[in-house]
Formats: structure tokens, C-alpha cells, sequence
């Protein structure tokens, strides 16, 4: 597929769950494929980053539901942070944990599970909905019933797939891409690299076969894909153009590197920021 045929099978108010963690391994040209779209009142389900903040500047988010919001080497994101405080979409926040087995739940079709992770904290006073459930076997111990977080559709990016669905990541962490595909009714994985399925085990551990492709709907070659976050070992996070997308007001941003119609016109638009910023600094 193409990003524009992921859109394409999406719709507005969906439930949308994208992978990858901060300003880690995100799937960001299927991002910027869905802001030249026309969809909007989406409910997101991420482990945050610039993802939510494109998507929350533009004004497509309903509702929220994350663990943190992060550019990791810029703390709070801030194009979330500027559509937060003018109260632009509904915010579920949940402890990490309570995340990570609400996708589990989903992804094991049942309707809770329960954890220990925000027993005693803020999570419970400020998501008063949430309930406890108690141990039936005796002990009496009291557990959060952390929800299901189903999903309509997911959205990952990996370093590697072949046409089958099958997707490996060869960097330091999985941030649970797999859980946000089983999860999701259609999941859609956007790649750097399209090989051959025995290439897959080549050259690299089987347990780097992180997505399976009974779980995958599509995917579609992205090189360079999750720009301007970081896609170990092949890219590291673009620093610089982090800095600039932080530090730019919305409208600005978009009209200079969101305005084109494909992805390619992204990449040769932040090409010629760098190359005119090289030719500034000498």
C-alpha cells in the first residue's frame, strides 16, 4: 500500500492507536498522510509524541489517551501542550503500565485486566470512572480493572517488513507495536525497508520478528518514514529539525512542511531546510 491508501480505509471519528514511544520509531509519514487528509475527531491512543502534537495543532483530536506526551530530548511536547491549555480535546491519562495492559486486554479480547499500577496515585482521582476489582481467591488484595483500550485501527512503523505483514525492528526496544497491532480491528505498518521474507531472518535474532502478519492489514515502504524521530540503527532523531518544529508556530510550520501533497514533498522540503541551514553556518 501507500500511505495515501492507509487513509484511505480510515475515518473520522475512529478510535486510532499509533506505536512507537516519544519521539521514538513513530510512524510519521502515515501522520502527515492523515493531516492531508480530510478526517478529524479521532480518539489517539499513543504513547506520545510529535504525533499527537501534529495531529492535536491541527485540531483533529477529540479525545486522548496517553501515558505522557514527550520529545524526549525536549520534555513536554509542545504543540500538545498549546492545544491542552486551550482545551482543544478531552485528555485520558493513565499510568504507563495501566497503558500497556489496557493493550493487552484488547489485544486478548477481554474487557479488563487488572493491575497494581495506580493504586495510591493521581491516576484514580482524576479518571473518577475508573474501577478496582478484588482478588476472588482468598487474599481479599484490591487491583485497578485497567480497561480494554480497543482499537478501530493501529498505526506502526518498523525497520523492516515483507509484503505478508511480517515486521522486525532492529533497534533497542519493541515500545509495544505488536500489542497496538493485535489490539486494533485493521492494523497498517509502515516500513524503512521492504525484503524478501527470508531476509527477515537473515541477518538478525528471530525475536526481532516482532509483528506478526496475521495481525497486519497492510503495509507500505517508507524510507525514512518516522522523520524526524528516531528509527535505530538506520537514523537517529533529527535534532535540529526537532528544535525548529518545536519552536515554530503552528501555522508557520504547516504551510512550510505540511502543504505538499505526498510525503516526498516533506522530505525534499526538509532537505532544503537543511541544506540552507548548512549554508548559513558556513
Amino acid at each position: 500500500m501507500t500511505p495515501e491508501d492507509v487513509v484511505s480505509r480510515l475515518r473520522s471519528g475512529m478510535t486510532i492507536g499509533i506505536g512507537g514511544w516519544g519521539s521514538r520509531r513513530k510512524p510519521m509519514a502515515l501522520v502527515r498522510a492523515l493531516l492531508r487528509s480530510e478526517i478529524t475527531d479521532l480518539t489517539v491512543v499513543s504513547y506520545g509524541g510529535p504525533d499527537v502534537g501534529l495531529l492535536a495543532a491541527a485540531g483533529r483530536i477529540r479525545r486522548l489517551v496517553t501515558a505522557f506526551v514527550t520529545l524526549d530530548s525536549i520534555p513536554l511536547e509542545p504543540h500538545f501542550r498549546a492545544a491542552r491549555e486551550r482545551g482543544g480535546f478531552a485528555l485520558t491519562e493513565l499510568d504507563e503500565a495501566m497503558f500497556m495492559w489496557g493493550l493487552h486486554a484488547a489485544a486478548n479480547r477481554l474487557p479488563f485486566l487488572p493491575v497494581r499500577a495506580g493504586i495510591g496515585s493521581d491516576v484514580m482521582r482524576v479518571n473518577p470512572w475508573l474501577r478496582t476489582v478484588t482478588s476472588p481467591y482468598g487474599d481479599e488484595e484490591e487491583f485497578v480493572a485497567a480497561p480494554a483500550l480497543r482499537l478501530d485501527a493501529a498505526l506502526v512503523h518498523l525497520n523492516r517488513a515483507d509484503r505478508l505483514g511480517n515486521g522486525q525492528y532492529l533497534g533497542p526496544d519493541p515500545y509495544f507495536d505488536d500489542l497496538f497491532c493485535e489490539a486494533a480491528g485493521a492494523a497498517y505498518v509502515s516500513c524503512e525497508q521492504l525484503v524478501e521474507t527470508a531476509e527477515l531472518t537473515k541477518d538478525a535474532a528471530p525475536q526481532t520478528l516482532l509483528v506478526s502478519r496475521h495481525s497486519v492489514t497492510g503495509v507500505t515502504e517508507t524510507p525514512n518514514g518516522a522523520h524526524f524521530t528516531s528509527c535505530a540503527p538506520d537514523y537517529g532523531r533529527d535534532e535540529a529539525f526537532q528544535r525548529l518544529y518545536a519552536t515554530t508556530p503552528w501555522p508557520e510550520f504547516a504551510g512550510r512542511f505540511l502543504a505538499g501533497g505526498s510525503e516526498h514533498d516533506y522530505q525534499s522540503a526538509v532537505a532544503a531546510w537543511h541544506r540552507d541551514k548548512d549554508k548559513e553556518q558556513g
